[in-house]
């Protein structure tokens, strides 16, 4: 038995609970319309707008919670459920990714970084497992210390995109007030989004460390 594996299971508590607590806040205020009756799709555009924006486009990605903005074609991609939806959820997700077009509109520097990065750690952290595997069963030391190298970079892509991410939000819930999408009350259901939505992201880092400690410890023991 692999008992390395132990270092693994307060990460994988957290995810539980982060993916526990996203659920149950996207349930709560998808179901709770804002007072406005805003749709996602009204609420970025007024956003993007508002900010000089007007050229950035908006459209329907399939998919629950597959919202996201495209830096690379200046696109916001909403699901059908956020698009169209006026719910307190709906706009806080939309301003959400909102708020990545603003970071990417201002040369916000740590998003720039994982941009930058993105392509190398989607290579490197394909590459880590398989190298780090041959590494292991041929007992050969320079393979697995290559793929320790590519799963650190994953950790570097993870400890990068937490400042984007809740640096988005801070501006998701600046741009919902200041343009009146929602009322002071609604503020509490909208923070309850973004911030489980935010856990998701640290639960990742914490999952990347834990599975980078690990594999530090399988080199030490080998």
């Amino acid at each position: 038995m692999d008992y390395t594996i132990i270092v693994l299971i307060p990460a994988m508590i957290l995810a539980f609970y982060a993916q526990a607590r996203v659920s149950t806040a996207y349930g709560r205020y998808s179901s709770v319309a804002n007072r406005h009756a805003v749709t996602g799709a009204e609420a970025a555009r007024l956003i993007l707008d508002s900010n000089g924006l007007s050229d950035v486009p908006i459209e329907v990605v399939r998919g629950k919670l597959t919202d996201h903005y495209d830096p690379r074609k200046r696109i916001m991609r909403l699901s059908h459920e956020v698009y169209g939806g006026a719910s307190i959820a709906a706009v806080s997700i939309a301003a959400h990714e909102s708020g990545h077009a603003l970071q990417h509109a201002t040369g916000y520097k740590p998003l720039n970084v994982r941009n930058t990065i993105a392509p190398i750690v989607s290579i490197a952290s394909n590459l880590a497992w398989p190298l780090l595997l041959l590494g292991l069963f041929t007992q050969y030391v320079g393979l697995f210390d290559i793929g320790i190298l590519m799963f650190a970079s994953v950790v570097l892509f993870q400890a990068v995109t937490l400042p984007v991410e809740y640096d988005a939000s801070a501006r998701a819930i600046e741009q919902l007030e200041g343009l009146g999408v929602i009322e002071p009350e609604e503020r509490t259901g909208a923070k309850k989004v973004l911030s489980a939505a935010a856990l998701t992201y640290v639960a990742a880092m914490a999952m990347a460390i834990a599975n980078l400690l690990r594999i530090l410890m399988m080199r030490n023991r080998s």
